[in-house]
């Protein structure tokens, strides 16, 4: 359970991505990168995460900013704060739906030095996994959440497969609806994630919540321009306004012609265990009018199949609301 003191770990600060790529490739399952620090720290303290080598990218630079690419889309520095991506005049005039989702994490203190890159590879919040109880995520074989006595308030409408636990990023469905690109670098050089896949959900492995594997440095994310100035809808709903992480978000991009919705890309956080695209709502409103006849539509069909647990039944309606908001509103 909770504990006051971290376990020793050597401490390493390179001065290069490919430096950092060594030292995280040498220790291997034994290494851990630290970006911000504000959840590595907790992890160190509250629960079993015992690094022997912790890898502090704060000295890289290069993995700062945010960079306008060739072909209108940017490029953000996954060690950019998020006040920074909050803040940036390009991710302001072409893609609120982030500058607002970045702007909606926890608090200004945390938003100040914690990063994007950290953001969207947070691993689960499950009181019951983070603070040392041998559930199915930590090598177990039971998950406490799912039993008609376990606190699962927080916890999933869909995808459960062992574990209930669900995505805590604000700006990961935001990067989803945006069509992000993840580039991660190891010692067989660079590659591209596209969001969708980066996250991924205790069917495919129940250790993780993102496709970083142990080697592995989140260097930047890579922002087309298809959806550079659409029509944008962000809102999170959370017991607190400062702090919390979200009961239900949801994120979207829609583009309007004629009064009508031409294309979007819709998705929603805390639902599942990675931010679940809302495909059936994107195939039920494309073509229609924006109004509130789509936007209720829309809202009844983004529930479809969900299966709540003992105590989150209330995700259900407030998803539904999200969503009809979300187009009627956007």
């Amino acid at each position: 359970m909770a504990k006051d003191m971290m376990p020793a770990f050597e401490l390493f600060q390179p001065d290069s991505v490919a430096g950092a790529v060594e030292l995280l490739s040498d220790a291997g399952d034994d290494g851990w990168a630290l970006a911000g620090g504000n959840d590595s720290l907790d992890w160190f303290k509250d629960r079993i995460k015992r690094p022997r080598v912790v890898v502090d990218l704060s000295g890289l630079d290069d993995l700062r900013g945010v960079r306008e690419m060739a072909d209108g889309g940017v490029e953000i520095g996954a060690l950019t704060t998020l006040t920074a991506v909050e803040n940036d005049p390009l991710i302001r005039e072409r893609y609120g739906l982030l500058a607002t989702a970045a702007g909606r994490v926890a608090s200004p203190q945390i938003r100040n030095t914690g990063t994007i890159g950290g953001n969207v590879s947070q691993d689960a919040r499950c009181w019951y996994y983070r603070y040392g109880v041998n559930c199915y995520r930590a090598g177990g074989n039971s998950c406490y959440a799912n039993t008609p006595e376990g606190q699962n308030r927080e916890h999933c409408l869909w995808g459960a497969d062992r574990c209930v636990a669900v995505s805590p990023s604000d700006t990961a469905p935001a990067m989803v609806v945006l069509d992000a690109r993840m580039v991660v670098h190891n010692d067989s050089g660079e590659r591209e994630i596209p969001a969708e896949e980066f996250f991924i959900g205790p069917d495919i492995d129940i250790t993780r919540m993102t496709a970083l594997e142990p080697g592995d440095v989140l260097t930047a994310i890579r922002i087309p321009a298809e959806w550079s100035g659409a029509t944008f809808y962000f809102e999170k709903v959370a017991d607190r306004n400062t702090w919390d992480f979200p009961l239900v978000n949801i994120a979207a991009a829609m583009k309007i012609q004629g009064g009508s919705i031409s294309a979007i890309r819709i998705a929603s956080g805390a639902v599942q265990c990675v931010p679940r695209r809302l495909t059936a709502v994107e195939q039920v409103v494309t073509g229609q009018p924006k109004n509130e006849a789509t936007a209720k539509l829309a809202g009844q069909s983004a529930i479809r199949g969900a299966t709540p647990l003992n105590f989150n039944h209330f995700k259900i309606p407030l998803l539904q609301n999200l969503v009809t908001r979300a187009i009627r509103d956007a």
